[in-house]
């Protein structure tokens, strides 16, 4: 894979992983809420107006012209799983920016996602 390529699918990577620590900020500063037929419309109004779930959705929609340029010059089957970098930075930052608990049993779990990267990209 070249460093363009390499570049465009970690860039991918990172702004799916950006935009969900983004979505998440969001919401907790929303709060916890349901979608029921009364409080619709308040509810869709607070998320649509909130800073950080429309940094998310920004994200997003840069990721994905990001990831079509990343799969015009990379195969899928190599591109799709790199995706799995996203959990392990999401769970790091969530642990430093959120505060949410990283258990050892979730690190394992984080290890093995790294290890079958590292093979994909190697094969």
């Amino acid at each position: 894979m070249s460093a363009v390529s390499l570049l465009l699918v970690l860039t991918g990577v990172l702004l799916n992983a950006t935009a969900q620590l983004l979505l998440k900020a969001g919401t907790n500063s929303v709060g916890q809420f349901e979608f029921v037929w009364h409080n619709i419309v308040p509810v869709g109004v607070q998320l649509a107006t909130e800073p950080r779930i429309l940094g998310g959705i920004a994200c997003y929609g840069v990721s994905v012209v990001v990831w079509i340029l990343a799969l015009s010059r990379v195969e899928v089957s190599v591109a799709y799983p790199m995706l799995s970098i996203g959990y392990v930075v999401s769970a790091g930052a969530a642990w430093w920016l959120l505060g949410e608990a990283v258990s050892p049993t979730r690190l394992l779990g984080i290890g093995m996602i790294v290890a079958g990267v590292f093979i994909v990209a190697r094969s």
